[in-house]
């Protein structure tokens, strides 16, 4: 690596120690993550602010930040073991709440009221979720990811519930029981309508790099059937892009790059895997296509690489660097280099705010706005800090 390079992990440390330590501070709600903030101005979400506000739990958002809590009380155990034991102790109690959800309904859900019912939300309030059935979510993938990781850290000897749990959610993905939209009802039918998207096996794909450093490698065989799937049926040759969609337009380009990243950090454990000069391709084309204005559009054409959506999510910028981090430690092509320079540089520059520790969730080519792409929490340390993790390991390593 460079001294470009080394000063990035630097400055990565300082971005995940400041957006840890804003995390850890916070109220819990509960025993769950309180990240409810206005991005824009930190004010403080609160019982007036509708689907927002603090009587709501997101258990999308709950199950990343469980991922990132463990992982970063692994990372800091040595380097900082006060700031370890803090955030351990908030892991372990998020463990225990998000535990008891699974437990108590054998799924977890999106969106919890405040008596942590499964409800869809409405324009104008919420709805009953309907429960019990077969069906697997991202809800549940992001909660399986977060409950494993936990109970590898924190109860090692009972962690195959966890496993179980996430090798369900690969089995839906693999005959047909996943449904990506959580704001409607749950059914087979609503999941079989839903169109041919690539998002949950690139989700999942995230568990393999987990399922490594936890040791547990034996588990992460669906990974390499994730790839192979993946790049049979999603890889546009004229565009050199993964659609969302087969022989489908639109395209997004963050969601391949995310995919590119998980890929290589399964693929750092066999770095002559052929699979990995094709993905390096990828890569550099979907950045190279992708950013354009502050950042990287939620969708483009892929016919014509412009952009169709006035948004930009700060989430593509971190997952750039990790994919660049990992694909230039596994191919060594200079190019990635100047395009993780550029995909930093759009981080830093337009969306990363130092002195809140959070960054703002979206923009548009005139600034930042208020606009909620998924849930109204912000980052809990996952986009931002994992993916920041990861090229600082890359570049260390």
């Amino acid at each position: 690596m460079s001294t470009w390079t080394n000063d990035a992990a630097v400055r990565y440390e300082a971005c995940n120690r400041a957006a840890i330590r804003w995390l850890i501070n916070r109220p819990s709600q509960s025993g769950f993550l309180n990240t409810k903030v206005n991005p824009l101005t930190g004010a403080e979400y609160d019982t007036s602010s509708g689907l927002r506000g603090p009587q709501f739990i997101y258990g999308w958002i709950q199950g990343r930040g469980l991922e990132a809590l463990v992982t970063f009380a692994d990372f800091y155990q040595e380097l900082n073991p006060a700031l370890s034991k803090r955030i351990s102790e908030r892991a372990e109690q998020l463990f225990q709440r998000l535990g008891e959800l699974y437990m108590r309904d054998g799924h977890t859900y999106f969106l919890y009221d405040a008596g942590l019912n499964p409800v869809i939300p409405l324009d104008d309030g919420v709805e009953s979720q309907t429960t019990a059935l077969p069906i697997f979510t991202y809800s549940d993938a992001f909660v399986a990811k977060g409950l494993v990781a936990a109970a590898c850290r924190f109860d090692r000897k009972n962690v195959a519930p966890f496993l179980d749990y996430l090798h369900n959610v690969i089995a839906a993905i693999e005959d047909g029981r996943f449904q990506m939209e959580e704001k409607r009802a749950l059914s087979m039918e609503n999941a079989r309508a839903e169109p041919d998207d690539f998002g949950p096996r690139m989700i999942l794909l995230g568990a393999a790099g987990l399922l490594h450093r936890c040791n547990h490698s034996n588990e992460a065989d669906f990974a390499d059937r994730f790839i192979d799937n993946v790049l049979a049926r999603y890889y546009d040759a004229s565009s050199g892009l993964l659609l969302n969609i087969p022989e489908q337009d639109s395209c997004n380009v963050g969601h391949g790059i995310e995919f590119c990243g998980f890929a290589f950090e399964h693929l750092t454990e066999c770095p002559e895997d052929p699979r990995i000069e094709p993905l390096g391709a990828i890569l550099r084309r979907s950045l190279e296509t992708g950013l354009q204005g502050p950042g990287i559009a939620l969708s483009l054409s892929s016919k014509t690489g412009h952009a169709n959506s006035p948004y930009y999510p700060w989430w593509q910028m971190p997952e750039a660097i990790r994919a660049t981090a990992l694909g230039y430690k596994l191919i060594g092509d200079e190019s990635l280099i100047n395009l993780w320079q550029k995909a930093d540089a759009a981080f830093f520059g337009n969306y990363w705010q130092p002195e809140r520790g959070f960054a703002y969730q979206t923009r548009t080519t005139g600034g930042p706005i208020d606009f909620v792409p998924a849930t109204p929490d912000l980052d809990p340390g996952y986009h931002t800090g994992l993916s920041l993790l990861s090229a600082i390991q890359a570049i260390k390593d």
